[in-house]
């Protein structure tokens, strides 16, 4: 078995089953067995202490192996993805009426989003699985994360998008050389046709919301975020939602470094998704696991997702840290990315800042009270997605190349 990792467990039926390499859902359950990755944790707190890493100069996500369900000794691609910049922002805390903000950086990654965690491992679990080629369905991210993690590790990609994909996205995906397939329709079409396609040719499965060792990746954001407080974890960590898998790894990660005994509580969650596109945030409102499919109806296109494929672990994980969810509008998010932007320096694309615009609202309702130290994070950069970044940056000055000219137009 690789590391410390000593089964999957099916979280709807709790069946265990061998944690091999290509293992998606439950045999029994289907689909909606999705399964989760479990691990020794006593062995876990022999190998990853406080002190190990604190002398550990690998600066990446794999400084948390015995955390990781991975062989050691499987080739890695050679992309430094995790360890990302971590900052206190309080003039943007200052902007919502917080005491304490931090902002954790994901659109630092190597390309440019948080996904590259999931994709990291996704790969290495394809070369484990001895297959030479890996596919998705994306709506940018994930996409790309896998085409650039793919071609690092010598390994051939196929990704599936939908029409809508921002053109920034595209090129990074065609830039890797990945073989885009775009489908005329929304994320759901290329979702289906991308698990058709898979079955089909036989590759490797990096859809996130179905493969349980993706999710495995993501949780690294939360494992850095405690280790770069010094262990002392916020009172809350907001999050943007689509599929659920990113809210789902979050929760995870600070779920593992309490089993671990690395901190002695986690911090409750918050779950942001968009007006247009919300239906993991209505069945948590609704105190049910079912959901209803919802039109993809938003700007912030990495987390409309009308049918979610992971809403279980994303719910489970917000209801087990006593958190809560809600939702924003395109304005609001909008209005978050230029905020976050001139008070930070961090340029967060549309899905990214959704989060941002949940903590301001959070703030505004009373939800967060101005004492409680939160942290926001952000997914993924805003130069993935230029037309909106544009949109929520304003205009230029425009002057002809005059002195007097820009005199008048500065006052």
């Amino acid at each position: 078995m690789p590391g410390h990792v000593v089964g999957l467990r099916c979280i709807s039926c709790g069946h265990t089953y061998e944690p091999t390499p290509t293992a998606l859902t439950c045999p029994a359950c289907g689909d909606s067995g999705i399964l989760d990755v479990v691990y020794d944790y006593d062995r876990v707190r022999l190998d990853l202490t406080r002190d190990s890493l604190a002398s550990d100069r690998n600066l990446s996500m794999w400084r948390y192996l015995p955390l990781l369900p991975i062989n050691p000794s499987t080739p890695r691609p050679n992309l430094r993805v995790g360890w990302t910049p971590f900052y206190r922002a309080d003039r943007f805390a200052e902007a919502i009426g917080l005491e304490t903000v931090y902002v954790k950086d994901d659109g630092q990654n190597p390309t440019a989003s948080l996904k590259d965690r999931a994709s990291a491992v996704g790969v290495v679990k394809a070369i484990e699985a001895g297959a030479t080629t890996v596919a998705c369905a994306s709506t940018g991210n994930a996409g790309s994360s896998l085409a650039g993690n793919a071609t690092a590790a010598g390994l051939r990609s196929v990704i599936f998008v939908p029409e809508r994909a921002p053109q920034g996205k595209l090129a990074q995906l065609l830039l890797f050389g990945a073989t885009v397939v775009m489908v005329r329709g929304n994320y759901e079409d290329a979702f289906r046709l991308s698990a058709t396609a898979i079955d089909r040719w036989g590759w490797y499965n990096r859809n996130a919301a179905l493969n349980p060792y993706l999710v495995e990746g993501k949780k690294t954001v939360s494992l850095e975020i405690a280790e770069q407080m010094d262990w002392q974890v916020p009172d809350w960590v907001a999050v943007s939602v689509g599929d659920g898998c990113t809210i789902a790894g979050v929760g995870k990660g600070f779920a593992d470094l309490q089993a671990c005994g690395l901190i002695d509580r986690v911090p409750r969650l918050l779950g942001v998704q968009a007006v247009g596109c919300a239906p993991i945030n209505r069945a948590f409102k609704a105190g049910t696991e079912a959901l209803t499919p919802e039109p993809e109806n938003s700007l912030a296109d990495s987390i409309a997702v009308g049918v979610p494929r992971n809403p279980v672990k994303a719910l489970r994980a917000v209801r087990a840290s006593g958190g809560d969810m809600l939702t924003v509008t395109d304005a609001e998010i909008l209005a978050a990315m230029r905020t976050l932007g001139t008070t930070t320096g961090v340029l967060a694309e549309p899905a990214a800042a959704a989060s941002f615009a949940g903590l301001a609202k959070a703030r505004a309702t009373g939800l967060i009270r101005p004492e409680e130290v939160v942290v926001g994070i952000v997914t993924g950069n805003g130069l993935k997605d230029v037309a909106n970044s544009l949109k929520a940056a304003g205009e230029p000055i425009h002057i002809d190349p005059d002195l007097r000219a820009l005199e008048r137009a500065l006052a």
